[in-house]
């Protein structure tokens, strides 16, 4: 029988983080909650959940700080849950390494759903051996493995959450085709997903502070419309 995945609740509101917990529990997930940054940080190490739901205001460390701590190690899924819904907050949620973000209060069907979508989208790194059907582009010095979820630059791994790995590796894989912003959003984020463009916008800033320009190959602006991956020549 396979184990439950683990959902770490971040919430100092003990009635709103018992209630997601109620919603998650229902859903066959296991969950644990606490209500501070500094035991968010020490949960993320002793309990190794799944996908951290994550409150912003927070005692002590507030949630921006966790989000960044815990991205700074880990690739655990994170679903920002705020009554802070100005752009702002979302946008810098999301540069910090966040993967959703939902505006309090939220309906709990939803919840559940965005949950759920994530986890299907993250695949943790696992050593497998290398087999002749990886989801895998390769262009000089950078390999995007879908497969087991890497990328090497220069020849070193670099580490990044899963959808900005699945962003990186779907324009990779349509050479020089431009796409728009809502064709990315849905194809990388998909229908369970309300959110708007801004979110595609900060991801690729993301990924372009990790993969800079190449002489072969660059991720383009196509001012107007959106992105596409630019190349000299095919991939290999």
């Amino acid at each position: 029988m396979a184990s439950k995945q683990k959902i770490l609740i971040v919430d100092d509101d003990e009635n709103i983080a018992e209630l997601i917990s109620l919603y998650l529990i229902k859903e066959c997930f296991e969950t644990m909650i606490v209500g501070d940054g500094e035991s968010a940080l020490t949960a993320v190490d002793s309990f190794d959940p799944n996908l951290i739901l994550l409150d912003l205001m927070l005692p002590g460390i507030d949630g921006y700080q966790v989000c960044r701590e815990v991205r700074a190690k880990h690739q655990t899924p994170i679903i920002i849950l705020s009554a802070k819904g100005e752009v702002f907050d979302k946008v810098l949620g999301l540069e910090l390494g966040a993967d959703d973000f939902m505006e309090k209060p939220f309906d709990s069907k939803e919840l559940v759903a965005r949950v759920k979508a994530v986890l299907r989208r993250y695949k943790p790194v696992v050593s497998v051996p290398e087999v002749s059907s990886d989801r895998r582009v390769e262009y000089p010095d950078l390999i995007i493995n879908q497969t087991n979820y890497s990328v090497i630059y220069m020849g070193k791994t670099v580490e990044m959450p899963p959808k900005e790995l699945e962003l990186l590796y779907f324009l990779a894989s349509s050479p020089n085709h431009v796409f728009t912003r809502e064709q990315l959003l849905d194809q990388i984020w998909g229908y369970e997903y309300i959110g708007d463009t801004r979110t595609v916008d900060v991801h690729i800033k993301r990924l372009r502070e990790k993969i800079k320009d190449h002489t072969s190959w660059k991720i383009s602006t196509i001012w107007g419309i959106g992105y596409k991956f630019e190349v000299k020549g095919n991939p290999s």
